[in-house]
């Protein structure tokens, strides 16, 4: 299956990206968590941190400035050389 998704951000010309092969294990992997700091949303992240850690699966938190913004380059830069998976938080 090819599968492409979208970039949601208010891109004027919105570029296609093709999706990256899934992880088949998370064993001696890092798991990034991203907190975009809307309400609520370091609830769910401090959970799946914990359950992340129980099962022995490395964990790195990282928090965007604000929610109104995207997340800084150096943000961005610093989960893509950090982690093998990344999961973000949108809550309210």
């Amino acid at each position: 299956m090819n599968e492409v998704f979208l970039d949601p951000t208010a891109e004027l010309n919105p570029e296609g990206r093709a999706v990256l092969p899934r992880l088949t294990s998370l064993e001696g992997k890092t798991v990034g968590l991203l907190d975009i700091n809307k309400p609520r949303g370091d609830v769910l992240l401090d959970r799946l941190e914990q359950l992340f850690t129980e099962r022995g699966v490395s964990v790195n938190r990282y928090s965007k400035p604000t929610m109104t913004r995207v997340a800084p380059l150096e943000v961005k830069q610093k989960i893509a050389s950090e982690c093998d998976a990344v999961i973000e938080a949108l809550a309210d």
